[in-house]
């Protein structure tokens, strides 16, 4: 039997192709309740769009634990071999509107909820490991150079590199931005990862450092530039519709989750800051080590519900998953959630793609859109009323803190490790390398901002900044 349509409030629509009217030619009734409601509804479709992020692709799938970690976390998604939990995933570009095209040369965000049955937990993170700013203030600005000129509402170049090259923190990130793994070919082909370290705490209240790291194992594949803009002009969707495709026949892509395991102290000492998001720590070092494979099987079933109202932060953390100092990690904890708060609601956590699956036992009440009231039932805590009380299990393992109040930088030493990692590109990468970065800092027509950012090229590398330098002919005395 063919279903009837409705209005919002469950009446039946007796016609859904002509206004009510007086007479054949009008005018048109206010009377017509279902027109009113109908274009009401449709003035407020829109939601805002996220200011970071706002393109991406969703999936859904399972998380598979295969290697035990009970050693280092009493987070329960971790613990007992075999574990499965379901995840859902945004995988998105980062400086564009709603509207990008998926195969502009950007950072790709690489998001994943874990439902678990102790509450959701967002490894929230890029296809790097590292970001361009280590301190949450600087994130702002940061993002208003990569998005639209205020004056001409155009995408600048000037503006990325004016920042860039005041900003020499950002050497490594821009790097790996202008190197190949800039436009990786699909979604399914790029590595994920954490970033920010974080901290594992097991039963014994043993404490250890930890990055995330996930490994694509349909292999590392990236677009050069020619070919990116051929897809561009083909299919402005490409990286979205790849995903969906490839899911709905079956091909399913996964990720091996690994770690690197740092111990307390050692990571407090580390040649590098362990703190600092420009910098890495060396696989050498910290060896990876396997935790578990996820993989997605599902389609969104509504993109809007699915993907667009689905919301994560670093700040979703489980018994077992507690935060580090990082600077930007710090001031991620409030923004994430603050922004989906503006954008989708007060009560963003109720939609059916954010709920936990454990029940939700708290004080907060009322708000737009709020399902879950808890009736006449107490709101205040504490009280006398057999309400929910604190769960002392859930504190976090106390750490020491040290010296004044002030404003620090993590170091000066912005350019060992994009110096390291210019090295470890093959020739013909380093080649791409260079021309890509003259395609992009020669449309930049102010010399003083080439000449610094080359400068940082050079004190990563020699070779690097020469070359750089050469290709946007200017003499290399100017940089030395």
């Amino acid at each position: 039997m063919t279903e009837k349509i409705t209005t919002s409030e469950g009446q039946p629509v007796a016609n859904n192709q002509h206004s009510q009217t007086a007479g054949k030619r009008g005018p048109v009734l206010i009377q017509d309740i279902h027109l009113l409601e109908k274009l009401a509804h449709f003035n407020r479709e829109r939601i805002p769009e996220r200011v970071v992020h706002a393109k991406g692709a969703g999936a859904f799938g399972e998380f598979e634990l295969t290697n035990d970690m009970s050693k280092y976390t009493k987070a329960g998604l971790f613990n007992g071999v075999g574990k499965k939990t379901r995840v859902g995933i945004r995988f998105s570009q980062v400086a564009g509107e709603s509207g990008y095209i998926d195969t502009y040369r950007d950072v790709r965000g690489f998001a994943v909820k874990f439902y678990t049955e102790e509450g959701n937990y967002d490894i929230v993170g890029n296809n790097t490991p590292v970001f361009f700013v280590n301190d949450a203030l600087k994130f702002p600005d940061f993002i208003h150079s990569q998005k639209r000129d205020p004056k001409t509402h155009l995408r600048d170049p000037y503006m990325q590199w004016d920042f860039w090259s005041h900003s020499p923190e950002s050497l490594h990130q821009v790097t790996i931005l202008m190197a190949d793994r800039g436009i990786p070919a699909s979604y399914r082909t790029m590595h994920g990862y954490g970033s920010h370290t974080f901290k594992w705490v097991n039963d014994h209240g043993e404490v250890f450092w930890v990055k995330y790291h996930f490994r694509t194992n349909q292999g590392v594949k990236n677009l050069t530039d020619e070919v990116a803009a051929q897809l561009a002009s083909e299919n402005t969707d490409y990286l979205m519709d790849e995903l969906f495709q490839a899911i709905e026949v079956g091909d399913y892509p996964s990720w091996t989750l690994c770690v690197q395991i740092i111990p307390y102290e050692e990571g407090l000492n580390y040649k590098y800051d362990l703190f600092d998001v420009t910098k890495v720590v060396s696989q050498k070092d910290y060896p990876l080590i396997e935790v578990g494979k996820m993989t997605l099987n599902e389609n969104p079933q509504n993109y809007f519900t699915d993907v667009e109202e689905i919301s994560f932060s670093p700040a979703n953390l489980v018994l077992g998953i507690e935060v580090s100092p990082d600077k930007l990690l710090q001031g991620r904890l409030f923004a994430y959630k603050d922004a989906a708060r503006y954008r989708l609601g007060a009560n963003y956590d109720q939609l059916p793609v954010n709920k936990s699956l454990n029940k939700v036992n708290n004080y907060e009440r009322d708000g737009f859109m709020q399902a879950n009231n808890p009736g006449g039932s107490v709101n205040y805590e504490p009280n006398s009323q057999g309400g929910p009380v604190q769960d002392e299990t859930a504190a976090i393992t106390p750490f020491d803190v040290q010296g004044q109040v002030g404003t620090y930088e993590y170091g000066t030493d912005h350019y060992s490790q994009a110096g390291d990692l210019y090295r470890l590109l093959p020739e013909d990468e380093k080649e791409r390398l260079v021309q890509t970065i003259k395609n992009n800092l020669g449309q930049v027509d102010n010399r003083e901002i080439q000449i610094l950012e080359i400068k940082q090229f050079y004190q990563a590398d020699q070779d690097y900044g020469a070359r750089v330098a050469d290709a946007l002919n200017i003499p290399l005395e100017e940089i030395q």
